[in-house]
């Protein structure tokens, strides 16, 4: 883990962000990505029992589990981090932000890849839920709240339970003003009923 780097990521994207001082000593999320990197090495080095202890001893500390065979990338940014789980088969590339209460989880009890793949720059908002062996593409952007249980295109913006893709290489998404898809599929049937029954009263 680059420490340096990955505090400067927490400071481009956290406004409250007042020094890295104030980051290194106060920030859960940067807490438990500095205990994860000691779990997985020692995970890879065959010390699995250890390793898991040290993840566990994190979750205890910082409310974020991470399995300590996840692959994570460089400049993750952990905001806030409180009921964060990334599964073991998790991969996340650099540059992604993840907020509090996000799933990176698996849908099966399957030993092989059952966990998402996430590319770079990609976020994913808070109580997020991304579930299965997919990939989330390059600078997609999941919604809040979101349930995700397939595969997201590059450049993507994803929404809703379950989770659909509502804009494709477009704007930086808006959390406030996100579309609604379901809620725009009630509008246009509820317009399309309101013109059936204008057509039945006239005839």
């Amino acid at each position: 883990m680059r420490l340096k780097e990955t505090i400067e990521a927490y400071q481009r994207n956290d406004p409250a962000a007042r020094s890295k001082f104030e980051i290194f000593w106060l920030y859960n999320g940067l807490h438990a990505q500095m205990y994860y990197r000691v779990a997985h090495w020692l995970y890879l080095h065959k010390l699995r029992f250890l390793a898991r202890w040290i993840s566990q001893l994190a979750k205890r500390r910082t409310g974020v589990e991470i399995h300590p065979a996840a692959t994570i990338g460089r400049r993750l940014v952990i905001d806030h981090g409180t009921g964060i789980v990334i599964g073991a088969t998790a991969e996340i590339g650099d540059d992604c932000l993840l907020y509090q209460g996000v799933t990176l989880g698996g849908t099966g009890a399957e030993r092989e890849k059952r966990h998402p793949t996430l590319g770079n720059n990609v976020m994913v908002g808070c109580g997020a839920k991304v579930l299965g062996p997919f990939k989330v593409g390059d600078n997609a952007r999941i919604a809040a709240n979101s349930v995700v249980l397939r595969e997201v295109p590059p450049n993507s913006t994803v929404v809703g339970v379950p989770g659909r893709v509502v804009r494709l290489n477009g704007e930086k998404l808006d959390q406030i003003h996100t579309p609604d898809p379901i809620r725009a599929e009630l509008d246009y049937l509820t317009e399309r009923i309101a013109a059936l029954e204008k057509q039945m009263e006239g005839k």
